[in-house]
């Protein structure tokens, strides 16, 4: 059941609630402060509903339900203590047309009540779909407890700043921008147009931000806060290839341009690259730089901020997940065993076909984690024999780590050339480190040194 969350204005609405004992006592509290014209029917009342009506909050109407109660309500909610009674004014409302909510009764629902953080024209709701009330209820006192007391206040203010900027400055960038940036700043902000111009000023005019942005593995929800704030915001999207689309659908509003290669074939250089950062940001836009895994490693990053600082042009890094750590989390499997290994090695497929002269204990107390390892891995698998790895040495080639795609294989280094192609993005985690965890997944024949899956 997918629900949609929205807000409605009931002021000068007919809702009619049926009961009039402890859960509707609960429900007039929520409704009345939105206006509502509302009309209660029951035999009987609670002493504090009898005081609402007589203080004309609401109409009690001092009868059983009757269908004809119906004429007229644009809202229904069904609070008495008899389940059967609920169901029938339930029904009832849908044969009309009239949404209705029956109290603790989810199949007998059109709509459910949120638990509400309120701060001023600030409203937080929170829904489980009718499955746990309590639970919503414990996140509201959570959200409840961060919120500063004054952010309703803050608000307000920055309803009336807001409106009267796009009331003075034309549509744009500039004004998008402004309009962003004081919504950034939290408490605090600038009591007028005036003062929030005077503070934005020397900006308008000034070339714009490039952020280098980690999208980390692919899964959503591993980006960072910053990288989320950070995407949603940007004017400009200019991803790498392997960033999936679930990341570039939280920025609508922004151009997206691919600017990845994919296994090697180039669409764009480098240089290209650096000039479409440098010329969309000299217009005054926020260009998000957005990298899969962590924009630091393995990412170009150097050559990048480099040109942006030539150029003149701000920038800043947000950090990402990278790779490694999500495929070692897919096996799953620390990097650092303390048992098996002192350190871990970062490197690419090319740059992991490399002699080392390290001593065989050095050598293989190390765990080995190689980004973009290609298909073809036979190279890679007699260099490290070369070097004195043994044949049983455990590895494990993950694809698409984090991703729904996700997969997983495991092997040793004398079969390694025997595995099977794996999908980018992927990477290989060589070592001991990995051995419990490659063990349960392959059987492995110490003589010919070939694994198959178990």
């Amino acid at each position: 059941m997918t629900l949609l969350p929205i807000f409605l204005k009931l002021e000068d609405r007919r809702c009619l609630l049926v009961g009039a004992g402890a859960v509707a006592l609960d429900k007039i509290g929520v409704l009345l402060p939105t206006g509502v014209r509302l009309h209660v029917v029951a035999p009987q009342a609670r002493p504090e509903i009898r005081a609402l009506a007589a203080a004309g909050s609401l109409e009690w109407i001092e009868k059983s339900f009757d269908i004809s109660d119906l004429a007229g309500a644009d809202l229904v909610i069904a609070a008495t203590d008899q389940p059967e009674v609920n169901a029938a004014v339930y029904r009832a409302s849908v044969e009309r047309g009239i949404f209705c909510n029956s109290v603790d009764d989810i199949p007998n629902c059109d709509f459910f009540f949120a638990s509400i953080v309120r701060r001023g024209p600030l409203q937080i709701a929170i829904s489980t779909s009718g499955e746990s009330p309590a639970f919503a209820q414990r996140l509201r006192r959570e959200i409840d407890a961060l919120l500063p007391d004054n952010v309703g206040e803050w608000l307000a203010n920055l309803g009336e700043v807001r409106r009267e900027i796009l009331n003075s400055l034309p549509p744009g960038e500039e004004r998008k921008r402004l309009l962003h940036d004081l919504a950034e700043d939290g408490p605090g902000l600038p009591a007028s147009v005036p003062a929030a111009l005077a503070a934005f000023s020397g900006h308008l005019d000034a070339p714009g931000k490039v952020w280098l942005v980690g999208a980390g593995p692919g899964d959503p929800e591993l980006l960072t806060i910053k990288a989320l704030r950070q995407i949603e915001r940007a004017d400009v999207v200019l991803h790498d290839d392997l960033v999936p689309q679930a990341i570039l659908d939280l920025a609508p509003q922004a151009e997206i341009v691919n600017v990845g290669k994919r296994c090697g074939a180039k669409s764009i250089t480098q240089d290209e690259i650096n000039d479409r950062m440098i010329e969309r940001a000299r217009a005054g836009r926020s260009v998000v730089r957005l990298k899969s895994g962590d924009p630091l490693i393995f990412g170009r990053a150097a050559e990048e901020m480099d040109a942006l600082r030539a150029a003149g042009i701000a920038f800043e890094v947000v950090p990402g997940i990278t790779s490694a750590l999500a495929a070692a989390a897919a096996i799953p499997a620390s990097l650092t065993d303390r048992r098996s290994a002192s350190n871990v090695t970062f490197s690419t497929g090319h740059h992991a076909q490399s002699h080392n002269q390290a001593p065989l204990r050095a050598i293989e107390d190390s765990t080995r984690v190689v980004y973009m390892p290609g298909r073809d891995l036979s190279l890679l698998a007699a260099q490290w024999l070369d070097e004195g790895l043994p044949a049983d040495f455990p590895c494990v080639l993950v694809s698409r780590a984090a991703q729904p795609e996700q997969e997983v294989h495991s092997t040793t280094l004398g079969a390694l050339p025997q595995a099977p192609p794996m999908q980018a993005p992927s990477m290989l985690i060589a070592g001991w480190a990995v051995a419990d965890s490659a063990a349960r997944d392959i059987v492995v024949d110490a003589a010919s040194f070939s694994s198959t899956e178990s």
